[in-house]
């Protein structure tokens, strides 16, 4: 279990406050300048308290900036996002930027024991948390599926999960690139209904309940705004894996009949 004093740097005053600059003063304006931010759905949000689980989908560096700037303070001001250790914190400056921006903690993909039961941790001092399930960003804007980890806390610390869907991040800020194109693009964020498990509902079955519905949301936004569909990103998707795999089978067979007959 992590210590009482490690957590309790998440919700310190001077964290908020340090925090407040950061998210306030220079991350918001910079992404709101830099983009067309659209919020749907902030009606969900006013009966939800902390502590709570928010999940998206993952498509874009951009995402957390997004979320935590498009909720309200009351749930923004110690909402802590889950970060790739292997990524966000090998280095102090990573790290200390992370924490500052993010209020970040690490998720361990290689499940290092000593970082194990922070999330837990974190919910029980009633610090809300921000969890990409996917794990990673979809470098295609097609979602995968949802591990059931946010979904086994949820039941476990008996907090709400609030869906959220990312509409238009993909292509402000694809995988590979480092700052939004130019032109301003279009970016919905969207708001579900808090859930919780249903009696008798296991970990795996609430996780592709929640998917299901960040799919839901993210669909019904992208056609009223004519915007790709999870099923656009997945067909181009599966005609980029077809036409690869068309493009080498052409190449193996004229390497083929490039080869010199065999002497008998």
């Amino acid at each position: 279990m992590v210590a009482d004093d490690e957590s309790r740097k998440y919700t310190s005053p001077q964290g908020v406050a340090a925090r407040f600059a950061a998210q306030q003063l220079i991350m918001k304006p910079y992404i709101w300048s830099a983009l067309h931010v659209h919020e749907h759905g902030r009606r969900n949000l006013d009966s939800l308290k902390a502590p709570f689980i928010a999940v998206a989908n993952h498509s874009s560096h951009l995402d957390a900036p997004l979320i935590m700037g498009a909720l309200p303070r009351r749930l923004s001001r110690n909402l802590a996002a889950g970060a790739a250790a292997d990524y966000f914190f090998t280095t102090w400056y990573t790290t200390a930027a992370t924490r500052l921006f993010f209020n970040a903690f690490p998720v361990d993909r290689k499940g290092l024991r000593n970082r194990r039961g922070m999330a837990g941790v974190l919910l029980s001092e009633g610090v809300p948390l921000l969890l990409f399930p996917e794990g990673t960003r979809s470098r295609t804007g097609a979602m995968k599926g949802f591990t059931p980890g946010h979904a086994a806390l949820s039941i476990s610390r008996n907090v709400p999960v609030l869906p959220i869907a990312l509409v238009g991040a993909f292509a402000a800020m694809p995988y590979g690139t480092t700052r939004p194109p130019q032109g301003r693009p279009h970016v919905h964020v969207v708001f579900g209904r808090a859930l919780k498990a249903a009696p008798g509902e296991i970990a795996h079955q609430f996780a592709e309940r929640i998917y299901r519905y960040v799919v839901e949301l993210h669909d019904s936004t992208a056609r009223a705004y004519g915007m790709p569909t999870q099923a656009d990103f997945h067909r181009a998707v599966a005609l980029r894996k077809a036409a690869t795999e068309q493009a080498q089978a052409a190449d193996a067979e004229a390497s083929r009949d490039a080869e010199p007959p065999v002497d008998g």
